[in-house]
């Protein structure tokens, strides 16, 4: 059965919902598996789908066995494996079946994605980290998909305090995309899991990305995006998460941030404006049962500190929640150039200040 569940992965054009009709058709996945070309064409099978099952590439599939056999924690669940994550079941386009290297029961579990910006900013990725670490304590486990930047942010989160995360990838189980992120990835499996409907051995196609991310939102009870822009993948993520039912949550930022951009849009087409993470659990604890929501959420923006003298509280008020370079402001502040400098200097290596590319500052607190 085990060949006929890695040729099915891989038909093309099969969904787990298409595939529901065909083995209720049939009575099952073991009369599918010994059914004719006639029988197959009367229960609904297409010729493209017979023809695959037929010819389906035998070395491909011997070495998707080859990897679940390697490991007692690599997985494999089909569409009739009771351990199938229930909420994926739901989607209109489920995959067929899940490979999964770590534990698989965290599929199950209650689940918020998290995804935003390949290239987050300095504050963007502290706000998913932060958001991640108190949530995943308080129950709910951190889906997203390995990325750089926020991705990786929030499984970092995650992992950092008692949560756990799962990462959907869109390689096979055994590629770890992108390559600097395999401790991440070893870490995730060992607390979590990562999982991907594509066969051990796929590499990262770029067509497999935004295929993967319905399974990010289609695990979860709702998705956060953290930071993008108007044409990005998070906000594809998000848009399936609408799509399938689910909540969908943004976090606002500066009019001028173009990475603020796609979450303005998602709140104006009805997403939830969240502030911190105390948000995202009341508007989930119906869905939740025991998970509660925490006395002291997390916010999005922590509030300046009041430990300045004076000029560096002019400073940082010119300074805003917005980019800004230091000729901007000198002329905000009243400040001169060289007092800017040396104190936009101190407030970077106490915490307050990042600098970004093209001389540009950001506040972080």
């Amino acid at each position: 059965m085990l060949q006929l569940w890695l040729a099915l992965a891989t038909a093309p054009g099969l969904d787990g919902q298409r595939l529901s009709v065909l083995l209720e058709a049939l009575g099952g996945s073991g009369a599918l598996a010994g059914a004719s070309d006639a029988a197959l064409r009367a229960a609904g099978a297409g010729e493209a789908l017979i023809s695959h099952l037929r010819q389906a590439d035998a070395a491909r599939l011997d070495a998707a066995s080859a990897w679940l056999a390697a490991a007692p924690d690599h997985h494999l669940l089909d569409w009739e494996d009771p351990r199938y994550p229930p909420l994926l079941r739901q989607i209109p386009d489920p995959p067929v079946v899940l490979f999964v290297h770590g534990k698989p029961a965290r599929l199950s579990e209650p689940q918020l994605a998290m995804v935003g910006s390949r290239n987050a900013s300095p504050g963007g990725a502290a706000t998913a980290r932060a958001f991640a670490r108190h949530l995943a304590d308080c129950g709910l486990a951190i889906t997203s998909g390995l990325a750089t930047g926020i991705d990786a942010a929030a499984h970092g989160g995650a992992l950092e305090g008692r949560g756990t995360t799962i990462a959907v990838l869109g390689t096979g189980p055994d590629v770890v995309y992108p390559r600097q992120h395999a401790e991440l990835a070893a870490a995730i499996a060992v607390r979590g899991a990562l999982c991907s409907e594509f066969l051990p051995g796929t590499g990262p196609l770029k067509h497999h990305f935004p295929r993967r991310n319905r399974i990010i939102s289609g695990l979860a009870l709702g998705t956060l995006v953290v930071e993008a822009r108007l044409r990005s993948g998070a906000l594809i993520t998000a848009h399936r998460a609408i799509e399938q039912g689910r909540e969908v949550f943004a976090i606002p930022g500066s009019i001028h941030n173009p990475l603020a951009k796609g979450c303005h849009r998602l709140i104006r087409e009805g997403a939830k404006l969240v502030e911190s993470s105390g948000h995202i659990l009341e508007e989930l604890a119906p869905l939740l049962g025991a998970i509660t929501t925490p006395a002291e959420p997390v916010a999005a923006e922590p509030q300046a500190p009041d430990t300045h003298d004076a000029d560096y509280q002019r400073l940082l008020d010119a300074l805003g929640w917005d980019t800004v370079d230091a000729d901007t402001l000198a002329r905000r502040s009243g400040l001169t150039p060289a007092e800017v400098s040396s104190m936009l200097l101190i407030l970077e290596l106490s915490g307050s200040v990042q600098p970004l590319a093209g001389g540009r500052y950001q506040r972080q607190r």
